[in-house]
């Protein structure tokens, strides 16, 4: 059975943790849980041995624990099981072996939730004082939106400096080509900074000869990628799809848990091993399996010597495997017909890397040719590939060898020797100017998380999607850009909290959720150590703050105002954001826009005619949308006033009159029945009247709203039974 996630967790409600009785957290079941919790405990009375079979991970550590507390399971007894990968052999094996829970594993999950409650629940009314209520702050993401601000003021700050490159086509002898680039003076490389120095080096490189100073042949390996982990699937899947992370890593559990990929491959299969892992460890099994595939696919000149072992980082978690097929022999080509497009791209961007992390390296012959030119040193510098090695599997990319550190193309550079003389054929300088930094996209930005720890690899995507979904960060193509509102919320977090939205701070904590989960350090140490400090500064804030009010600027468009020429500007209105005139209320126009900002052109709706006239003016009625539902209008609105709820009927008599019932929409959109005839008759109810009668009076039963239980409504009566029965 399915406990689908968490079924404990802290009030919304409340803070949810004490405090001065050393953090002890209060859970309560999660509503809509219910049903799931009582057929989970009747099936664990009934059957003899309960297995805990949650995802590998601290998060499912606690889901199990959770799980035992609510089925009467005992914590030192052998109930959990994990795998890396859902597969009949790996999840049989399991079973074979269960273990206790690991309450190092289980206090680690439950310090970082205790320290996000406690920080999001005391920080968030500072922000409702200081700018604006509604706002939320949480521990990770507060470090986030932080990030995309720096780099935003980055840019803003950004001087471009100026420099120039020197481009020579040069023939040999025999009329073969070949490009130089300038290098520098002598053995010193050297910019050029301005339009004189590239003038004076361009006439000497057209007016005087190349000698050949030096060429160099060597031979250089390049090596394959390795596995993927969580955060370079999900750099990858961004770079080379186009992906979002949260669609990513929703494919990604879709591969996990598990497709019906035919009889001929298996049946339902777990395609690939768990998603959530910062190691690159791969089992002996899946090593050898790769390595048969390889050399029955390419051949054993495809193989290394010896099996590659890559090396994962000092914290990483090394439970999981890195990520990888669950079955290298099950091909994308042969699945492709049983998978969505998102899964079958993401199945071969996984297979397709662990499979060249296995193969050999590529061979590149490399040629480093040094040209003297009145005393400027240029360079050719190019490579073929004499041997493909991984690269028989991803093709040869030309981006991927201007990597090189010497600039290496791909291209056969020709045959000279020490003191060949050339002539440039053509000599061409170009002005360029230093970039900005990037902004951050999704790639980028997990690539940061991970280089310097914070979060940790089942976090990445909801930390992104968190901070978009407040209004702190938006999307803008693919990248990811502050809004006024980020920038405040960060500005104020900076100024009071600066421990909060400190990378340094933020990786710490991770390191010391790690060493409660090996046992070094308890929760409580951690838990008192770091709200000892977030309590003085929570009390400063306030004091620094008093009887301030930060605006938040609005957010200027590209979209100008067709009616002032003004720049519009974007609002959040009670239904989302939209475009508004600043020069409101002398200019009222608004523009709706989707999600993403863009402006989306209001269509004219097509009205149905009602099959009555108008009540005050005779004319026609139709039906109109609003916030409520349904509604009939007379079409000389606003001339004409007329409107009336549109009702649906129940298909029940009015047990007052014997008129229908029907459905009504109040404020919220909440349902509720009346008779059509109301108010002249006063019948109206919450609960929906139905056509059975009560068996010991005779009245009308209802629907008691919001469950499936059927009562009688006569005084006195009480009738009440399940809807079923």
């Amino acid at each position: 059975m399915a406990s689908i996630g968490h079924i404990r967790d802290l009030p919304k409600s409340t803070l949810g943790v004490d405090i001065e009785n050393g953090f002890a957290p209060h859970y309560i079941n999660i509503r809509g849980k219910g049903d799931i919790i009582k057929q989970l405990r009747k099936d664990a009375k009934a059957a003899n041995k309960v297995f805990l079979a949650t995802d590998p991970d601290r998060e499912g550590e606690a889901i199990s624990w959770h799980l035992a507390s609510e089925l009467g399971i005992p914590l030192d007894s052998s109930c959990r099981v994990t795998f890396n990968e859902l597969t009949k052999e790996v999840v049989k094996d399991a079973i074979k072996k269960p273990r206790k829970i690991d309450e190092n594993l289980v206090d680690s999950q439950q310090a970082r939730r205790i320290l996000d409650r406690i920080v999001g629940y005391k920080l968030s009314p500072f922000l409702w004082k200081n700018i604006k209520s509604g706002l939320s702050a949480g521990r990770v993401q507060s470090v986030a939106t932080r990030i995309i601000v720096d780099r935003e003021n980055e840019i803003r700050n950004f001087v471009p400096d100026e420099y120039w490159t020197i481009d020579a086509l040069l023939k040999t002898d025999i009329g073969e080509e070949v490009v130089a680039k300038y290098y520098g003076i002598g053995d010193r490389k050297t910019k050029i900074p301005d339009k004189e120095t590239a003038d004076k080096i361009k006439t000497a490189a057209e007016k005087d000869a190349f000698k050949v100073v030096s060429v160099k042949k060597t031979q250089k390996l390049r090596s394959p990628a390795p596995p993927f982990t969580t955060s370079t699937m999900q750099q990858e899947a961004s770079r080379r799809l186009g992906f979002q992370s949260s669609r990513i890593m929703r494919v990604a559990q879709e591969l996990y848990e598990g497709i019906n990929v035919g009889s001929e491959n298996g049946g339902v299969q777990g395609l690939i091993t768990y998603m959530r892992t910062d190691s690159m460890r791969i089992s002996n099994v899946a090593q050898a399996a790769a390595a048969s595939l390889i050399e029955e696919k390419y051949g054993k000149e495809y193989l290394p010597k010896t099996p590659r072992v890559y090396k994962s980082k000092s914290n990483a978690q090394d439970a999981h495997e890195a990520i990888r097929p669950s079955n290298v022999h099950i091909l994308p080509q042969n699945i492709k017909k049983y998978l969505t497009p998102d899964q079958f791209k993401l199945y071969s961007l996984i297979w397709e890397r662990f499979v060249v992390s296995q193969m050999a390296s590529a061979v590149l012959d490399t040629t480093l040719v040094t040209f003297d030119c009145s005393g400027y040193t240029f360079r050719s510098n190019g490579f073929v590939v004499k041997f493909p090695g991984f690269m028989k599997v991803t093709g040869i990319s030309e981006n991927e060898a201007k990597e090189d550190e010497e600039g290496s193309v791909l291209g056969k550079i020709p045959d000279m020797r020490e003191k060949d003389t050339l002539v440039a054929a053509k000599v061409t300088a170009g002005q360029h100017f230093t970039e900005h930094p990037p902004r951050y996209n999704e790639a980028s930005l997990v690539k940061f998380f991970e280089e310097n720890g914070i979060g940790r690899p089942s976090t990445y995507a909801t930390i992104i999607t968190t901070i978009i979904e407040r209004g702190y960060v938006r999307r803008d193509g693919k990248t990811l850009v502050p809004t006024p509102l980020g920038e405040a919320v960060t500005e104020l977090m900076i100024g009071s909290f600066p421990d909060i939205v400190d990378c340094e701070f933020t990786a710490q904590m991770e390191d010391k959720l790690d060493s409660i989960e090996n046992g070094k350090i308890t929760t409580n140490e951690i838990l008192t150590e770091f709200y000892d400090g977030f309590s003085r500064s929570l009390d400063r804030a306030y004091k620094d703050t008093e009887g301030k009010v930060i605006e938040i600027p609005a957010e200027v468009s590209d979209v100008v105002c067709e009616k002032c020429g003004a720049q519009m500007v974007y609002k959040n209105g009670r239904f989302g954001k939209f475009l508004a005139c600043p020069n409101y209320p002398a200019c009222r126009n608004t523009k709706a826009v989707d999600k993403n900002g863009n402006v989306v052109e209001k269509k004219e709706a097509e009205l149905k005619l009602a099959d009555f006239k108008c009540e005050l003016c005779g004319g026609d009625v139709v039906i109109r949308n609003g916030r409520y539902g349904s509604f009939y209008a007379c079409v000389n609105y606003p001339t004409c006033k007329f409107t009336k709820p549109k009702s649906e009927p129940l298909g029940v008599k009015c047990p007052m009159c014997g008129s229908e019932v029907i459905i009504k929409r109040g404020r919220n959109k909440t349902i509720f029945y009346s008779c059509e005839k109301y108010p002249e008759c006063e019948f109206s109810s919450w609960d929906m009247p139905t056509s059975e009668s009560c068996p010991d009076c005779g009245a009308m039963l209802y629907k008691q709203k919001g469950k499936k239980v059927l009562i009688c409504k006569n005084a006195g009566c009480g009738y009440k039974r399940d809807e079923k029965n």
